[in-house]
């Protein structure tokens, strides 16, 4: 009887045992392998053939149901100093193209692959790489927004990347230094995701299985891999990078010439594998890139994105602490009128389910603006697997040198967002408060927002409410200010704010010219005054056809309904229309050419009503592709205004882009833009030399002209700067 127990328990602890087996085989790995490899994309070393391979990559599009036709393959190992990945694309041809040979311009119109790391396995952001065919880098940060994931490339570390064209088949080798990434020993799983771009056949294929309806980089459904031996932390990383800039700028209008020469400095430190600190002195932010014009035709601000590295690393941190058009942090706001002395910024995990983020710049006085010190403390809270908790505190305060006065702006709050299990809801809570001096009362913000997604349906609702005095100087809230262009006044008023919208596709996969039809996208804003009373309603229907190929015809029709209780000139002739009730709308039709031509354009034109009176308008949209060697771009956008009594206007917006590659690292771009609504004509020429990894030196030249190309001012630029790594 014992022995026939003891036989029962021999034979449980087997079976116990094959399944722990069963499923520790089951779960991806990325192993420890005490080698190195040359980065070819060769993969002529032994260890990549003792590896597993993961394959079995799925449709994403033009189509996202089943098993992709062209397969690819993954391998993946570390040696504790570099994460090693090798892909496989088995193409049909042995042709490829690209769209672009500069460092960080994505692939979405070249043959690649893309690489989305989740060191903290958080779903919050990650670490974004990529490579084209002719071995052309990428990376960046994926971050969690308010309703779903979007990424930046304005990021950038040093790696190393290799594409190999062997016949059909498309090789990749990349090797990322682990001291360049924020994981925690203790958190020894990342979330790994594989996206393979053929734009040949404008395919997207993608390792773990997402429909459509979601986000491209929705870390939701990354795939989860345990890294084997993963170092207590990452060797230390001390970057410095000095930086010169020597700029002439000749003022033609005041007859003046003013030739500035300007140090400055930037370090990086890791204070541990998964917390960075960022320091910055006497820093040069004038951009390199220039921002891209538009036709403002709203009452207010337009909003333009981040582009200085500084305010870049954990960004996710600070920019998601409003939703859109009210947000209390805008780092844009920081420098603008005053230049910056010096900033620090302490940002990343200090737990597992912990982030933080610290960030201090002070600027220097500039004729009558006075110096300003800027503050932020955020701290983001992962509470379980549904909901994550942040709050924040942003403050201004006006400086005398060393010392603080009574002048200040401070803001603070807390934020909830939640997501489910099943991935098609997430919801939002934000409530904030500011503080001023000399200010009290009507200082609050609240937001309350559902979304909800599933294949080809999708809806949501929101509500928000933004007192007179939720006054955020370092933020973005435009609709709260309100420039009465009769007299000449900005008067700050509160409101609140719906918002509902749907959007119902369907998709064909069987049919040989149809590869879906948007039959319904509506979105609704709503605007009440302090009063209660309405202010303006806002509706856009919109509707597409896709074809197989992927070009499309559209139609967009919104209407506008604005009690408009402050003199507006959009004209900007010194005509201002009266406070009145405005019901106006216009019609949109466009049509979209598929992009894996190397001749692609987009048009479309507009007719109806512009508050009193009628408006049509008209778009153009034309590249042509001559890769590897250049890349040609032209923009147009036309908008013919007729307000009766008030006047007529006609604003075109042309800019035009040239970029000639002459390889990876050496490049020259021009830019031309002319602009009627801003008189301004205006040319940006740049030579950009990438002499070693991260290390760029350019030569700008600016010439600024009115629109009857009457020369205002001009400029050159010599920048340089060199990285060390420590």
């Amino acid at each position: 009887m014992i022995q026939k127990a003891s036989k029962i328990k021999i034979a449980i602890l087997l079976v116990l045992q094959f399944i722990a087996i069963s499923i520790s085989a089951q779960t991806p790995t990325i192993t420890y392998v005490d080698t190195q490899i040359d980065v070819d994309g060769k993969f002529n070393e032994d260890v990549w053939n003792t590896l597993n391979s993961h394959s079995g990559f799925y449709n994403y599009a033009p189509t996202d149901v089943g098993l992709a036709e062209n397969q690819s393959s993954v391998k993946m190992f570390h040696n504790g100093e570099y994460l090693y990945v090798s892909l496989t694309y088995n193409d049909t041809t042995s042709n490829t193209q690209v769209s672009s040979l500069k460092r960080d311009v994505p692939i979405g119109i070249s043959d690649g692959f893309v690489m989305v790391l989740d060191t903290q396995n958080q779903e919050q952001n990650a670490y974004y790489f990529s490579v084209n065919s002719y071995s052309t880098q990428i990376d960046g940060i994926v971050e969690r927004t308010n309703e779903g994931y979007d990424f930046t490339t304005s990021w950038n570390t040093i790696w190393k990347a290799k594409a190999f064209l062997n016949d059909n088949l498309k090789q990749y080798e990349i090797a990322i230094p682990l001291k360049s990434l924020n994981f925690n020993s203790d958190n020894s799983v990342f979330g790994v995701q594989f996206y393979v771009r053929d734009i040949k056949t404008n395919s997207w294929t993608i390792l773990k299985n997402v429909k459509r309806n979601y986000r491209l980089f929705d870390l939701r459904f990354t795939e989860k891999f345990r890294v084997e031996d993963l170092p207590n932390s990452s060797a230390s990383r001390f970057a410095v990078t000095p930086l010169v800039t020597v700029n002439n700028q000749n003022d033609v209008v005041n007859n003046t010439n003013e030739i500035t020469i300007k140090p400055s400095l930037d370090v990086q430190y890791n204070v541990t594998s998964s917390l960075k600190l960022d320091a910055t002195i006497n820093p040069d932010f004038s951009q390199i890139d220039v921002d891209q014009q538009v036709t403002n035709l709203t009452r207010f601000s337009i909003f333009f994105p981040e582009q200085r590295n500084f305010f870049l690393e954990n960004a996710d941190l600070f920019s998601n602490l409003g939703v859109e058009g009210i947000n209390p942090f805008y780092s844009r706001r920081i420098g603008a009128e005053n230049p910056i002395q010096f900033g620090l910024k302490l940002s990343g995990n200090v737990l597992p389910k912990t982030r933080i983020g610290v960030l201090n710049v002070q600027t220097d006085h500039e004729d009558t603006n006075a110096s300003q010190n800027y503050g932020a403390l955020v701290a983001e809270q992962q509470l379980n697997k549904n909901f994550t908790a942040t709050g924040f505190l942003i403050n201004r305060q006006e400086t005398d040198k060393f010392n603080f006065k009574n002048d200040y702006n401070r803001v603070t709050g807390i934020n909830l967002n939640f997501k489910s299990d099943n991935n098609k809801w997430i919801g939002l809570a934000n409530l904030g408060k500011s503080f001023n001096d000399h200010i009290s009362g009507d200082n609050s913000f609240y937001n309350a927002g559902i979304w909800f997604n599933k294949r080809g349906f999708n809806w949501n609702a929101a509500i928000k409410n933004v007192g007179k005095n939720y006054i955020t100087d370092v933020g973005f809230t435009p609709r709260l200010y309100n420039y009465d262009a009769i007299n000449d006044v900005t008067v700050r008023e509160g409101y609140t704010q719906t918002t509902i919208g749907t959007s119902y596709e369907k998709f064909y996969d069987n049919s040989r010219t149809l590869n879906s039809v948007r039959y319904l996208n509506y979105n609704n804003d709503i605007y009440f005054d302090e009063s209660g009373d309405l202010n303006q309603a806002s509706h856009f229907f919109n509707g597409v056809v896709f074809f197989k190929d992927l070009s499309s015809i559209y139609y967009v029709y919104t209407q506008e309904y604005v009690n408009l209780k402050y003199g507006f000139a959009p004209l900007g002739n010194g005509n201002a229309l009266e406070p009145d009730n405005y019901n106006f709308g216009i019609f949109k039709i466009g049509y979209n050419s598929a992009n894996n031509q190397k001749f692609r354009y987009q048009l479309d034109a507009q007719k109806g009503n512009y508050y009193g009176g009628s408006r049509i308008a008209a778009g153009a949209y034309i590249n042509y592709q001559l890769l590897p060697f250049a890349n040609l771009q032209l923009n147009y956008d036309f908008n013919k205004i007729d307000l009766d009594l008030l006047g007529k206007k006609t604003f075109h917006l042309t800019r035009f882009t040239g970029e000639v590659f002459f390889n990876n690292r050496l490049n020259w771009t021009t830019y031309v833009q002319y602009n009627t609504q801003n008189d301004n004509f205006n040319i940006n020429s740049r030579l950009q030399w990438e002499y070693k990894p991260l290390s760029y030196i350019y030569l700008v030249l600016s010439d600024n002209y009115n629109q009857d190309i009457i020369r205002k001012s001009w400029g050159l630029a010599f920048k340089m700067n060199y990285r060390f790594d420590f």
